[in-house]
Protein backbone atom coordinates (compact mmCIF):
# COMPACT_ATOMS: atom_id res chain seq x y z
CA UNK A 1 0.00 0.00 0.00
CA UNK A 2 1.58 3.29 -0.88
CA UNK A 3 1.36 5.75 2.03
CA UNK A 4 0.18 9.01 -0.26
CA UNK A 5 -3.01 9.85 -0.78
CA UNK A 6 -4.40 12.61 -2.52
CA UNK A 7 -4.44 15.70 -0.09
CA UNK A 8 -0.88 14.94 0.61
CA UNK A 9 -0.63 15.18 -3.41
CA UNK A 10 -1.80 18.22 -3.28
CA UNK A 11 0.81 19.36 -0.29
CA UNK A 12 3.97 17.65 -1.63
CA UNK A 13 3.34 19.41 -5.26
CA UNK A 14 1.72 23.18 -3.86
CA UNK A 15 4.94 22.75 -1.65
CA UNK A 16 7.22 22.02 -4.62
CA UNK A 17 5.75 24.98 -6.39
CA UNK A 18 6.02 27.63 -3.13
CA UNK A 19 9.98 26.53 -3.55
CA UNK A 20 10.03 26.94 -7.81
CA UNK A 21 8.19 30.43 -7.11
CA UNK A 22 10.84 31.43 -4.83
CA UNK A 23 13.65 30.66 -7.28
CA UNK A 24 11.09 32.77 -10.14
CA UNK A 25 10.97 35.45 -7.73
CA UNK A 26 15.28 34.76 -7.56
CA UNK A 27 15.07 35.70 -11.25
CA UNK A 28 13.19 38.99 -11.00
CA UNK A 29 15.16 40.40 -8.46
CA UNK A 30 18.35 40.00 -10.44
CA UNK A 31 16.08 41.67 -13.51
CA UNK A 32 15.38 44.88 -11.48
CA UNK A 33 19.01 45.07 -10.24
CA UNK A 34 20.75 44.08 -13.14
CA UNK A 35 19.29 45.77 -16.37
CA UNK A 36 22.03 44.42 -18.43
CA UNK A 37 21.04 40.92 -18.17
CA UNK A 38 17.23 41.23 -18.59
CA UNK A 39 16.89 40.01 -22.02
CA UNK A 40 18.83 36.55 -20.66
CA UNK A 41 17.39 36.84 -17.60
CA UNK A 42 13.78 37.06 -18.56
CA UNK A 43 14.16 33.98 -21.02
CA UNK A 44 15.77 31.87 -18.52
CA UNK A 45 13.12 32.65 -16.27
CA UNK A 46 10.11 31.60 -18.74
CA UNK A 47 12.13 28.71 -19.18
CA UNK A 48 12.89 27.43 -15.82
CA UNK A 49 8.83 27.91 -15.13
CA UNK A 50 8.11 26.16 -18.60
CA UNK A 51 10.07 22.91 -16.59
CA UNK A 52 9.40 23.35 -13.23
CA UNK A 53 5.08 23.10 -14.57
CA UNK A 54 6.74 19.98 -16.80
CA UNK A 55 8.10 18.57 -13.61
CA UNK A 56 4.85 19.36 -11.28
CA UNK A 57 3.05 17.25 -13.74
CA UNK A 58 5.16 14.17 -14.12
CA UNK A 59 5.42 14.17 -10.35
CA UNK A 60 1.97 14.19 -10.06
CA UNK A 61 1.30 11.71 -12.67
CA UNK A 62 3.74 9.28 -10.76
CA UNK A 63 1.43 10.27 -7.61
CA UNK A 64 -1.49 9.16 -9.81
CA UNK A 65 -0.47 5.75 -10.44
CA UNK A 66 0.65 5.15 -6.63
CA UNK A 67 -2.21 7.24 -5.06
CA UNK A 68 -4.98 4.92 -2.70
CA UNK A 69 -8.24 5.89 -2.82
CA UNK A 70 -9.12 8.16 0.36
CA UNK A 71 -12.33 7.46 2.87
CA UNK A 72 -13.41 10.97 3.57
CA UNK A 73 -16.07 12.54 6.38
CA UNK A 74 -17.86 13.64 3.39
CA UNK A 75 -17.79 12.18 0.36
CA UNK A 76 -16.78 14.44 -2.70
CA UNK A 77 -20.31 16.03 -4.78
CA UNK A 78 -20.49 16.18 -8.33
CA UNK A 79 -17.83 14.42 -10.81
CA UNK A 80 -15.52 13.55 -7.72
CA UNK A 81 -16.70 9.83 -8.16
CA UNK A 82 -13.11 7.86 -8.62
CA UNK A 83 -9.23 8.88 -7.30
CA UNK A 84 -8.75 9.92 -11.24
CA UNK A 85 -11.24 12.02 -11.01
CA UNK A 86 -10.39 13.69 -7.52
CA UNK A 87 -6.08 13.43 -9.32
CA UNK A 88 -7.87 15.62 -11.95
CA UNK A 89 -9.53 18.28 -9.62
CA UNK A 90 -5.62 18.62 -7.78
CA UNK A 91 -4.55 19.24 -11.17
CA UNK A 92 -6.73 22.03 -11.36
CA UNK A 93 -6.23 23.28 -8.17
CA UNK A 94 -1.83 23.17 -8.34
CA UNK A 95 -2.62 24.99 -11.82
CA UNK A 96 -4.86 27.53 -10.58
CA UNK A 97 -2.36 28.04 -7.20
CA UNK A 98 0.53 28.22 -9.91
CA UNK A 99 -0.95 30.52 -11.98
CA UNK A 100 -1.34 32.65 -8.33
CA UNK A 101 2.05 32.35 -7.32
CA UNK A 102 3.24 33.92 -11.05
CA UNK A 103 0.91 36.88 -10.60
CA UNK A 104 -1.40 35.63 -13.48
CA UNK A 105 -4.80 34.92 -11.20
CA UNK A 106 -6.92 37.71 -12.96
CA UNK A 107 -6.63 36.18 -16.15
CA UNK A 108 -9.94 34.81 -17.65
CA UNK A 109 -8.54 31.21 -19.30
CA UNK A 110 -10.60 30.61 -22.27
CA UNK A 111 -10.63 26.46 -20.92
CA UNK A 112 -10.80 25.52 -24.55
CA UNK A 113 -7.03 26.15 -25.79
CA UNK A 114 -5.83 25.46 -22.44
CA UNK A 115 -6.97 22.18 -21.97
CA UNK A 116 -5.07 21.47 -25.66
CA UNK A 117 -2.27 22.56 -24.51
CA UNK A 118 -2.04 20.63 -21.95
CA UNK A 119 -3.18 17.65 -23.87
CA UNK A 120 -0.57 18.82 -26.60
CA UNK A 121 2.20 18.39 -24.00
CA UNK A 122 1.31 15.20 -22.12
CA UNK A 123 0.74 13.39 -25.64
CA UNK A 124 4.45 14.72 -26.95
CA UNK A 125 2.84 16.80 -29.65
CA UNK A 126 4.11 20.18 -31.47
CA UNK A 127 2.45 23.02 -29.66
CA UNK A 128 0.93 25.56 -31.91
CA UNK A 129 3.38 28.41 -30.36
CA UNK A 130 7.00 27.70 -30.12
CA UNK A 131 8.90 29.45 -27.40
CA UNK A 132 9.98 32.44 -28.73
CA UNK A 133 6.21 33.21 -29.18
CA UNK A 134 4.82 32.03 -26.13
CA UNK A 135 6.82 34.41 -24.39
CA UNK A 136 6.51 37.35 -26.23
CA UNK A 137 2.78 36.96 -25.70
CA UNK A 138 3.24 36.60 -22.29
CA UNK A 139 5.47 38.77 -21.86
CA UNK A 140 3.20 41.39 -23.76
CA UNK A 141 0.36 40.61 -21.76
CA UNK A 142 2.05 40.85 -18.29
CA UNK A 143 3.63 44.45 -19.58
CA UNK A 144 0.23 45.60 -20.75
CA UNK A 145 -1.59 44.94 -17.37
CA UNK A 146 0.97 46.37 -15.20
CA UNK A 147 1.53 49.04 -17.02
CA UNK A 148 -2.61 49.67 -16.52
CA UNK A 149 -1.74 48.95 -12.84
CA UNK A 150 0.81 51.43 -12.31
CA UNK A 151 -0.89 54.55 -14.54
CA UNK A 152 -1.66 56.60 -11.32
CA UNK A 153 2.30 56.45 -10.09
CA UNK A 154 3.06 57.24 -13.72
CA UNK A 155 1.32 60.13 -13.62
CA UNK A 156 2.45 61.44 -10.37
CA UNK A 157 5.57 61.12 -11.30
CA UNK A 158 5.08 63.15 -14.87
CA UNK A 159 3.24 66.02 -13.08
CA UNK A 160 5.99 66.65 -10.22
CA UNK A 161 9.02 65.86 -12.78
CA UNK A 162 7.04 68.94 -14.94
CA UNK A 163 7.20 71.27 -12.26
CA UNK A 164 10.58 70.15 -10.76
CA UNK A 165 12.32 71.33 -13.75
CA UNK A 166 11.35 74.95 -13.48
CA UNK A 167 12.66 75.24 -9.76
CA UNK A 168 16.57 77.39 -9.97
CA UNK A 169 19.51 74.82 -10.45
CA UNK A 170 17.71 71.24 -11.74
CA UNK A 171 19.24 70.20 -14.79
CA UNK A 172 17.85 67.87 -17.12
CA UNK A 173 19.46 65.33 -19.32
CA UNK A 174 18.31 64.13 -22.94
CA UNK A 175 16.70 60.88 -21.89
CA UNK A 176 14.47 63.02 -18.82
CA UNK A 177 16.87 62.69 -15.88
CA UNK A 178 16.48 65.63 -13.74
CA UNK A 179 19.25 66.27 -10.87
CA UNK A 180 21.03 68.99 -8.77
CA UNK A 181 24.58 69.34 -7.68
CA UNK A 182 24.70 69.70 -4.34
CA UNK A 183 28.13 69.61 -4.03
CA UNK A 184 30.26 68.89 -7.19
CA UNK A 185 34.21 67.07 -6.24
CA UNK A 186 37.36 67.03 -7.81
CA UNK A 187 37.76 63.03 -8.79
CA UNK A 188 37.60 61.55 -11.70
CA UNK A 189 33.91 60.36 -12.68
CA UNK A 190 33.58 56.53 -13.31
CA UNK A 191 32.97 54.98 -16.75
CA UNK A 192 30.47 52.39 -17.86
CA UNK A 193 32.87 49.52 -17.31
CA UNK A 194 34.10 50.46 -13.86
CA UNK A 195 32.94 50.11 -9.96
CA UNK A 196 31.32 53.02 -7.92
CA UNK A 197 31.71 53.57 -3.84
CA UNK A 198 28.68 55.25 -3.31
CA UNK A 199 26.57 56.54 0.24
CA UNK A 200 22.94 57.41 -0.91
CA UNK A 201 19.69 57.49 0.57
CA UNK A 202 16.56 56.42 -1.83
CA UNK A 203 12.99 58.12 -1.53
CA UNK A 204 9.74 57.88 -3.07
CA UNK A 205 7.31 60.96 -4.01
CA UNK A 206 5.55 61.31 -0.84
CA UNK A 207 8.90 60.67 0.83
CA UNK A 208 8.63 57.73 1.97
CA UNK A 209 12.53 55.76 2.54
CA UNK A 210 13.09 52.72 0.95
CA UNK A 211 16.71 51.74 0.84
CA UNK A 212 19.73 53.48 2.13
CA UNK A 213 23.07 52.72 2.43
CA UNK A 214 23.51 54.23 6.72
CA UNK A 215 20.59 51.21 7.01
CA UNK A 216 23.52 48.78 6.16
CA UNK A 217 26.13 50.87 7.95
CA UNK A 218 28.81 50.76 4.89
CA UNK A 219 28.77 51.90 1.07
CA UNK A 220 27.40 50.74 -1.37
CA UNK A 221 30.13 49.30 -4.13
CA UNK A 222 28.92 48.09 -7.62
CA UNK A 223 29.51 48.02 -11.27
CA UNK A 224 28.31 50.97 -13.24
CA UNK A 225 26.31 48.61 -15.16
CA UNK A 226 24.95 46.75 -12.09
CA UNK A 227 22.49 49.19 -11.34
CA UNK A 228 19.00 51.11 -12.64
CA UNK A 229 19.40 53.03 -16.08
CA UNK A 230 19.29 56.56 -14.05
CA UNK A 231 22.11 55.62 -11.97
CA UNK A 232 23.75 54.10 -14.81
CA UNK A 233 23.90 57.81 -16.41
CA UNK A 234 23.38 59.77 -13.90
CA UNK A 235 27.40 58.29 -11.55
CA UNK A 236 28.87 59.00 -14.66
CA UNK A 237 28.05 62.98 -14.39
CA UNK A 238 29.56 63.08 -11.18
CA UNK A 239 33.16 63.29 -10.28
CA UNK A 240 34.57 61.91 -6.91
CA UNK A 241 33.52 63.73 -4.02
CA UNK A 242 30.24 65.23 -5.20
CA UNK A 243 26.81 64.83 -4.09
CA UNK A 244 24.29 64.99 -6.23
CA UNK A 245 19.90 64.48 -6.01
CA UNK A 246 18.73 62.95 -8.89
CA UNK A 247 14.94 62.62 -9.64
CA UNK A 248 14.48 59.36 -11.78
CA UNK A 249 11.23 58.67 -13.81
CA UNK A 250 9.68 55.62 -13.50
CA UNK A 251 11.15 54.21 -17.01
CA UNK A 252 14.45 55.47 -15.95
CA UNK A 253 14.19 53.15 -12.15
CA UNK A 254 12.43 50.13 -11.94
CA UNK A 255 9.90 50.87 -14.48
CA UNK A 256 6.62 49.52 -14.60
CA UNK A 257 7.14 46.53 -12.81
CA UNK A 258 8.60 47.83 -9.13
CA UNK A 259 10.50 46.29 -6.66
CA UNK A 260 9.19 44.47 -4.37
CA UNK A 261 6.16 45.82 -2.02
CA UNK A 262 7.96 49.20 -1.25
CA UNK A 263 8.54 50.53 -4.79
CA UNK A 264 5.22 49.84 -6.68
CA UNK A 265 5.31 49.97 -10.40
CA UNK A 266 5.51 53.07 -12.16
CA UNK A 267 6.88 55.10 -8.86
CA UNK A 268 9.37 57.93 -9.73
CA UNK A 269 12.32 57.63 -7.78
CA UNK A 270 14.48 60.43 -5.83
CA UNK A 271 18.03 60.02 -4.78
CA UNK A 272 20.77 61.40 -2.59
CA UNK A 273 23.72 59.99 -3.92
CA UNK A 274 27.05 60.61 -2.46
CA UNK A 275 30.28 59.34 -4.59
CA UNK A 276 32.84 58.18 -2.39
CA UNK A 277 35.34 56.32 -4.81
CA UNK A 278 35.96 54.55 -8.21
CA UNK A 279 37.70 52.08 -9.27
CA UNK A 280 38.78 51.46 -12.45
CA UNK A 281 38.85 48.54 -14.34
CA UNK A 282 42.14 47.57 -15.55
Amino acid sequence: MNKYSIRKVTSIVKSFLVYTSGTACHYYFLLLHYPVCQKTLYLSKIKFMKKSILLMILLTGFFELNAQPVKTKTQPAGILKTTIDSISYVLGEVAAFNLLQQGLGEIKINSTPFMKAINDILGKKNTLLDDVTANAVLNNYMTKQKTEKAKPEIEKGKKFLAANKLKPGIKITASGLQYEVIREGTGIKPTIVDTFVCNYRGTLLNGTEFDASANRGKPLEMGVNQVVPGWIEGLQLMSVGSKYKFYIPYNLGYGVEGNGPKIPGGSMLIFDLELLDVKIKK
